[in-house]
């Protein structure tokens, strides 16, 4: 792994924060991620600092991951940043640009972080997926890898008081086998899918915090969070506020 040194500096502050909060971090499948070569991370999003734990999975296998993240932030610190971490800069309105940048860099070998999900679940169910990350695999010709975490969204996440202290929360992470990079962008993202919910599944399953009443799990699991459809009516109405605050500004 090539030396980078203002990466290396916030691995270490990240590792720093992930001590001092005490997390439990159980890490398993880390065989499948890669020592070299492109591919794509596909990750489920439930958190706003799910990102950290995606990156320590990177570094664990000598990698430092790639994370595509929004143009605008390409300025001042977080935009030296992210051009001295390589991440992508993601500007929706010439997303041609942004996903041939994510492409170049699988092709140049590097680990690519795409959530599929676009934004974070609030139900902490897995939404629908969006074709991105299997569009960049067939185009690089690399594979998809699914790797799923649970529990970050304990931390901070949507609609959930944050718990930035030392709270020595569990966090499950699971990793998939490749997915091969094969099939049309439908299929593959379908195929993305269904390994995820099942990578997400066993980090549930074996997750050793009881969610009974949690605001941070599925109704499923015995937690409160909102449905999915809850969920989606929580963000239109959202979406509609802001289109609303722009035309008023307009």
């Amino acid at each position: 792994m090539a030396r980078e040194p203002v990466y290396d500096v916030l691995t270490g502050l990240v590792r720093t924060l992930l001590w001092w909060q005490g997390l439990r971090i159980d890490i398993r499948g880390q065989e499948h991620i890669p020592r070299s070569g492109g591919a794509v991370l596909a990750v489920n999003h439930t958190a706003y600092l799910d990102f950290m734990e995606v990156g320590l999975v990177g570094r664990r296998s000598g990698r430092n991951v790639r994370y595509m993240m929004k143009a605008e932030l390409e300025h001042g610190i977080v935009g030296f940043l992210m051009k001295h971490c390589k991440a992508i800069g993601v500007d929706r309105s010439a997303g041609a640009e942004s996903f041939g940048r994510a492409v170049d860099s699988l092709r140049e070998g590097e680990l690519v972080v795409v959530y599929p999900e676009a934004t974070i679940s609030r139900s902490f169910e897995l939404k629908e997926f969006k074709s991105g990350a299997a569009r960049m695999a067939l185009e690089a010709g690399v594979p998809i890898i699914p790797l799923a975490i649970w529990g970050a969204q304990r931390i901070w996440t949507k609609d959930v008081p944050k718990q930035l202290g030392r709270h020595r929360f569990p966090i499950t992470i699971r990793i998939g086998e490749p997915l091969p990079p094969v099939g049309t962008p439908d299929e593959l993202t379908a195929t993305l899918r269904t390994a995820l919910r099942t990578a997400l599944d066993t980090a549930q399953r074996d997750y050793p915090d009881p969610p009974t009443g949690a605001r941070w799990a599925p109704v499923r699991l015995g937690g409160t969070a909102p449905t999915l459809e809850q969920a989606a009516e929580i963000e239109r109405a959202e979406l509609e506020a802001r289109r609303a605050r722009r035309a008023e500004r307009a």
